[in-house]
């Protein structure tokens, strides 16, 4: 209630014109919590006219749920002389202004404790915190929407990664790893009855979703062409141009390696291009057969020729193809496993059931590598029976 009997101490008028100059609310309440001086800015803050403060105790403005809590944060003040908490401000009209309040003990020149309480209207800040948090409500539900469409992304991708098969004296080990949820590399496994089995491996430029989206419609296209039975230099060749002419996007490429066994498996057409030298094992002798074309895609000039390798394979001969992913690994040392190294596990793997081939193969690299994997990984291994 007001008590018109409080005065405002002279000491405390001495300073009035300099408390009202200042734009945050300012408080003085004597040992009573009774209010002796409060400034225009926060008058004007809660809509009071100053004889509705002026005299006043909490209990006349703060509603009397409030009241325990506010007790506690006086002797708090009281306890440490000073105190910072955030709570609100009552407006005359009963809206809870958010504020930050400062208090601290002063003692005046009568000798009399008092109460110096700052009061700093922080609503600006809660509209962009309300703001923050619906934009961070929106994100994440956004986030949880992408990560959804990625999972599903990745399960259709993995749905096309070819699977390991056996086909006439041919056996055939498949792996597909990406680097992130989905990647750019792809491969083919495609038989056309008993006259050829195909094979081809795909390594698109980049990772990720754009990546993966042009590995997509490159496999949708090989698949296609394929039906057409061309030969691995035609088929490179037909690629490249269906990319450069419909897919054309500034600095994306791929590379590739074609392969196609007819005789039963005894006959084999592999042509490449910008791709990693293949490996044939035969009788523990590794052959390096390297591409006979560069990278596929970005520009015309670079077309490749329908030119292919001819190569007769005995019983035993196994034949390895790969993307980059296998061999641009680096150790502690930050050295490469390159070609040559991946040629060492190869090699020493040769003797091993195909699946045991395989895994080495992929421990071996694991072994070797530092840090996580930071390109897709696709491994074929065939073997004539």
């Amino acid at each position: 209630m007001p008590n018109s009997v409080i005065q405002t101490p002279a000491w405390l008028r001495q300073m009035e014109n300099i408390l009202e100059e200042l734009n945050e609310g300012v408080i003085i309440v004597d040992g009573q919590l009774r209010m002796i001086f409060a400034n225009e800015a926060l008058v004007r803050l809660g809509q009071y006219e100053r004889s509705e403060v002026q005299g006043r105790t909490p209990d006349a403005i703060f509603s009397p749920e409030d009241l325990p809590y506010i007790m506690q944060q006086h002797e708090l003040s009281q306890r440490y002389g000073r105190h910072r908490n955030e709570f609100y401000f009552p407006r005359k009209d009963g809206v809870k202004i958010p504020a930050i309040f400062s208090s601290r003990l002063i003692k005046g020149p009568d000798g009399q404790d008092y109460g110096l309480v700052i009061v700093t209207d922080i609503s600006a800040q809660k509209r962009v915190e309300a703001q923050l948090r619906e934009s961070n409500a929106l994100l994440e539900k956004r986030q949880k929407e992408i990560e959804a469409e990625l999972s599903l992304a990745a399960r259709v991708q993995q749905s096309l990664a070819p699977r390991s098969l056996v086909w006439n004296n041919l056996a055939v080990e498949a792996y597909y790893g990406p680097a992130r949820i989905i990647g750019g590399d792809f491969g083919v496994i495609l038989s056309q009855g008993d006259d050829f089995l195909n094979l081809v491996m795909c390594d698109v430029s980049g990772h990720g979703i754009g990546s993966a989206l042009l590995a997509n419609r490159i496999y949708s296209e090989t698949l296609h062409e394929l039906e057409r039975k061309p030969g691995p230099g035609t088929l490179v060749q037909r690629l490249h141009n269906f990319v450069y002419d419909r897919l054309a996007v500034d600095g994306f490429c791929f590379t590739m390696a074609a392969a196609r066994f007819s005789q039963n498996g005894h006959h084999l057409t592999f042509a490449a291009a910008g791709h990693p030298p293949a490996m044939i094992v035969s009788d523990g002798v590794l052959r390096l057969l390297d591409s006979q074309n560069g990278i596929l895609g970005c520009l015309a000039d670079t077309t490749p020729s329908d030119s292919a390798d001819e190569i007769d394979l005995a019983i035993g001969d196994r034949l390895v193809l790969y993307t980059d992913g296998l061999v641009e690994v680096f150790n502690q040392s930050h050295e490469m496993l390159a070609v040559k190294g991946l040629a060492k596990l190869v090699r020493e793997s040769a003797t091993q059931p195909l699946h045991e081939m395989k895994q080495t193969i992929l421990d071996g690299v694991t072994t070797w590598r530092h840090g996580p994997i930071a390109d897709d990984i696709s491994l074929m291994i065939i073997e004539l029976r």
